[in-house]
């Protein structure tokens, strides 16, 4: 039972996972993954790279301090990141070099240059004695920055390593005073001052830039895809979830693209990956962090990174064992399925049978419908066409007004003041209005000839009103007419049979008091008189 709740709990939460993705992040992985695939093109672009240096150098003769010194910089930059015992070759003959022809200054920057490639390999030892041989007493405003932040980052990784409550702190601590101190003597560049704003305190958190924001900054600014893998790798310790990823992602594209092999971006997105579930996505992430390391000669990293990797390992083959349990637990259920379908089965031919026996009463019910269909549609047809005829006079009188106005506005601009006159006596108001109250009665009644009978049948006898033949229909009537129409606001009632609020409120009034209804009732009974009502 305990199994079976743990595949379930898997299974949502892969689910879960999958709705919870984020489309930016997706596609950003996408794209690492096509740059892994690309990862042999970019390191041969750099050992090709690396080559040209080479070449050059074994040209310039050894008595040539400024140009070899350069060259031996630009090699040592191409392998401090790329590979570590190569990154220490160039860095001694930098110091030997140095050391030939006696230049101080140029003796402290390769010193530092070999902290920096024994910090980032681990040889924690190694560094501090490298840093013990620079004299800093005689170190420039500029060097002694970077010294400062350089010793920081060695206190800051042995902290890490260490990793306990007693010796961690004071390194730590040593950490912090350095990054002080440098900050004190020089004003941190535009990137520096941008990546510690990510680190601003709780009370800050308006300032505090998005991840989203970094991301557009470091791409839209012009730095190498080394800074940049630096920059990210740095500012996403400032966030979590999807906000890390995109950092991190983004850091790994550009170490890869760099050729960069001593990363530390690629692991901490395969243990982000981890945390999230996606174990797969993270084992590939903590394999390419494995062969880097190994690729450089990091002893520190791979011991951390094989420490993770069987963690993650154990974790597909466990969710390869669930997707296993799926597969029986949906063959059950497949099972079960058709077992139910063939239940369905007979009962579906048993209603068969019934519907066989009552079809000729269904076929006998359609033709009826299909009458009755009939009759509705040329009544409808009917219908439509008076409605058609009505507004086709309402347009004729429209055209008409339309021809009175231009005749008159004619007359006014030529100043035939007296033909205008003449032209707007010629509009009988009161004939139109009657002929469109005959319209209208007519169509009425040709939508509901029997709506007199019907309204009269709310009536006592003594009350009714009956139409001669030839007749219109009276104001009451009409008034009630328009009411089934469904022309129920009073003011517009009022507007189209030219009568005043008050006239109307009157005659509802009197007619609902002659009812033999409810007079609550009187007006939901002239809504249900229909088109064919027969008496």
């Amino acid at each position: 039972m305990k199994k079976r709740t743990s595949i379930l709990a898997a299974f949502l939460l892969t689910m879960v996972s999958a709705y919870a993705s984020n489309p930016r992040t997706d596609s950003l992985w996408k794209v690492l993954k096509t740059e892994l695939s690309k990862e042999p093109r970019y390191i041969d672009r750099k050992e090709q790279k690396i080559l040209l240096l080479r070449q050059r150098l074994s040209s310039i003769p050894d008595t040539q301090f400024s140009p070899r010194f350069t060259l031996l910089s630009q090699l040592f930059d191409e392998y401090s990141s790329f590979k570590f015992d190569s990154a220490v070759t160039s860095v001694n003959r930098m110091i030997d070099l140095s050391k030939r022809f006696h230049k101080q200054d140029e003796l402290i920057k390769s010193r530092m240059a070999m902290v920096t490639v024994l910090l980032k390999s681990g040889f924690y030892k190694e560094a501090f004695e490298a840093v013990a041989l620079i004299d800093t007493a005689v170190l420039s405003k500029q060097t002694r920055h970077e010294f400062l932040n350089l010793r920081a980052m060695l206190y800051a990784e042995v902290s890490a390593y260490d990793n306990d409550a007693f010796f961690a702190k004071s390194y730590k601590q040593a950490s912090q005073r350095d990054y002080r101190s440098a900050a004190s003597i020089i004003t941190p560049d535009e990137l520096e001052q941008m990546t510690s704003r990510a680190f601003l305190p709780e009370t800050d958190r308006n300032r505090k830039p998005t991840a989203e924001f970094y991301y557009r900054y470091f791409l839209d600014n012009h730095l190498t895809e080394h800074q940049v893998a630096m920059a990210a790798t740095l500012v996403s310790h400032a966030y979590q979830g999807d906000d890390k990823l995109l950092l991190l992602m983004l850091a790994s594209i550009s170490d890869i693209r760099s050729a960069t092999k001593e990363t530390f971006a690629i692991f901490l997105l395969g243990q982000e990956f981890f945390k999230l579930n996606r174990n797969g996505d993270a084992y590939i992430c903590i394999k390419e962090a494995l062969g880097n390391a190994a690729f450089y000669g990091t002893r520190n990293r791979a011991a951390q990174i094989e420490s993770v990797l069987p963690l993650i390992a154990s974790r597909l083959l466990e969710e390869k064992q669930h997707e296993k349990d799926m597969v029986w637990i949906g063959l059950g259920i497949v099972m079960l399925v058709a077992v139910v379908l063939v239940f369905q089965l007979v009962l579906f031919r048993k209603q068969v049978i019934r519907i066989k026996v009552n079809e000729q009463v269904i076929k006998e019910k359609n033709a009826e419908l299909q009458d009755v269909n009939g009759m509705l549609w040329q009544s409808s047809k009917i219908k439509e066409e008076l409605i058609g005829l009505f507004f086709k006079t309402c347009s004729s009188y429209i055209e008409t007004l339309e021809k009175v106005k231009r005749k008159t506005q004619h007359n006014i601009k030529l100043g035939k003041y007296q033909d205008a006159t003449t032209v707007l006596g010629n509009v009988q108001i009161q004939q139109e209005k009657t002929q469109l109250y005959s319209t209208l009665d007519s169509v009425l009644l040709t939508l509901f000839p029997n709506f007199v009978a019907s309204f009269n049948s709310l009536l006592n006898k003594e009350d009714q009103i009956w139409l001669k033949k030839g007749e219109m229909l009276t104001p009451t009537i009409r008034i009630f007419a328009l009411i089934r129409l469904g022309v129920t606001d009073i003011e517009t009632i009022a507007k189209i049979l030219d009568y005043t609020v008050n006239t109307v409120y009157t005659y509802r009034a009197r007619v609902k008091a002659k009812a033999i209804v409810e007079p609550e009732v009187f007006e939901q009974k002239i809504m249900e008189i229909k088109f064919t009502d027969e008496f």
